[in-house]
């Protein structure tokens, strides 16, 4: 937990750092969409064969090689932080270092868990990681922009790598027996996590679900651009933006820690996506600092309902022997959603406009609740998150 908290409190820093220091650069949204994409492509070539070591190997060493990993590109970003008009294609790179390490930190440390936990209290320790997650997603955006904005990117990105590092050392305390069954090397053991998932209509479902909702809704990745030149607050502003989905997040984390979601969970998480549509549609349309906050926790608050079904579905109705492949289909869903997202964002804020492109993304969103709904009505009939249900 503690290992978690320290690292995404410095990858979310790290993520402040990039997109204020690109969109200073360049002032083209269009680049803030090449950042996601630079991240996105490594995920989808590495998650798979991720997933399949997760199962193979350590799960425990895997994820300390990885805060490595990242530490050691956070160092790579400060030292082209060091030149007055650093060059887009070497921090680029970078970043496809950092999502090649995320392709094998997500399948590995998710499969981690159910390691941990016995597995009628599983629902709620995914809970309470997830409140930590967010928390973490809280303080490091806000942190992260407030040192950025007082020292610059150079020493920012020096304490996200030292906080890689303690997370690594964090990591070398856990304890834990795990069994990695024999398997011969194919690429029909590494594709059998995306043949279970499709043989599921409920995993599929949640997932695609995710995935739909988020590539079109992802309002996060145009935030320096608002920040800058429809709110102009300045990077710490961009920070208190960025912080905001988290903090309505971790209020509904905490409450789903205390009461796990029992009844008509399907039901509640289409709802929860529908209203990150509503909430994205807001962020376009305002033009206060206030209402954006507001906005943007909400769209965090209902985010993380359906996080919370999806990783408790997943989790529960897959076998350890397949968690880590599963959890790596899982995460090339969640990457497209996210780093694609960013893409698709960056290239409709190019063409439409920023506000624009924001309000057409929740309206997608909206269509793609409307969609699931009908076209996946197993999801809708989800009811308990129990194990034994």
């Amino acid at each position: 937990m503690a290992a978690r908290l320290v690292v995404t409190f410095a990858l979310q820093a790290l993520g402040v750092a990039v997109g204020w220091q690109v969109y200073d650069i360049t002032r083209d949204p269009l680049h803030l969409g090449w950042v996601g994409l630079a991240q996105f492509l490594p995920m989808l070539l590495l998650a798979l064969p991720g997933g399949q070591v997760a199962d193979r190997h350590s799960r425990r060493r895997v994820v300390i090689a990885c805060f490595v990993v990242f530490a050691i590109g956070a160092g790579a970003l400060a030292v082209i932080a060091t030149v007055e008009r650093p060059p887009l294609a070497l921090l680029y790179a970078v970043l496809v270092l950092l999502g090649s390490a995320r392709a094998f930190y997500g399948p590995a440390t998710g499969a981690l868990v159910p390691n941990l936990v016995p597995r009628d209290e599983l629902p709620s320790a995914i809970a309470w990681g997830s409140t930590v997650w967010q928390l973490a997603t809280v303080l490091g955006p806000a942190l992260g922009g407030a040192l950025y904005a007082a020292t610059g990117p150079v020493t920012t990105y020096v304490a996200v790598a030292g906080l890689a590092l303690i997370a690594a050392g964090l990591t070398t305390r856990v304890r834990v027996e795990e069994t990695h069954p024999r398997e011969v090397r194919s690429v029909a053991a590494v594709l059998a996590g995306v043949r279970y998932v499709v043989s599921d209509r409920v995993l599929l479902g949640a997932i695609s679900l995710d995935l739909f909702a988020v590539l079109l809704g992802g309002s996060v990745a145009l935030l320096p651009a608002i920040a800058r030149d429809v709110l102009a607050v300045g990077p710490a502003g961009l920070g208190a933006l960025r912080a905001a989905p988290a903090t309505g997040a971790a209020v509904v984390a905490v409450a789903l820690a205390l009461r796990p979601l029992r009844r008509r969970a399907g039901v509640v998480m289409l709802a929860s996506v529908a209203i990150f549509g509503g909430a994205t549609i807001v962020v376009g349309l305002s033009r206060s600092f206030e209402l954006s906050l507001a906005a943007l926790a909400l769209l965090g608050a209902a985010d993380m309902v359906s996080v919370f079904v999806r990783h408790t579905l997943i989790q529960l109705r897959t076998p350890d022997a397949m968690r880590g492949r599963v959890g790596a289909v899982s995460l090339v869903f969640i990457s497209a959603s996210n780093e694609l997202g960013e893409l698709e964002s960056g290239l409709t804020a190019a063409w439409l406009g920023v506000e624009r492109a924001i309000v057409a993304g929740g309206l997608g969103t909206l269509l793609v609740v409307l969609a699931a709904s009908r076209a996946v009505p197993d999801l809708r009939a989800v009811r308990s998150l129990s194990p034994e249900s």
